[in-house]
């Protein structure tokens, strides 16, 4: 059997709410994580490096070409 590729996903700051470790506007890799979904939230590498619940409210999921997905990621 063949391993599947992993699917990114990415969200879009659209709100903050005096949260130090995300910038609106900008573009965060989103992980996985369904307990947090079911409980309103999304799982994000913020700007601290690190991965953290924060509400949903917060981002607008977004696809991008695979060139700028290539290019996020990279950079992290």
């Amino acid at each position: 059997m063949t391993a599947q590729p992993t699917i990114k996903q990415f969200a879009l700051c659209v709100r903050n709410d005096d949260c130090e470790d995300l910038e609106k506007r900008k573009v965060y890799q989103v992980i996985r994580d369904e307990e947090g979904v079911r409980d309103g939230y999304i799982r994000v590498v913020d700007e601290s490096g690190e991965d953290y619940l924060y509400p949903e409210s917060y981002f607008v999921r977004i696809q991008l070409p695979q060139e700028a997905e290539k290019a996020l990621i990279a950079t992290r």
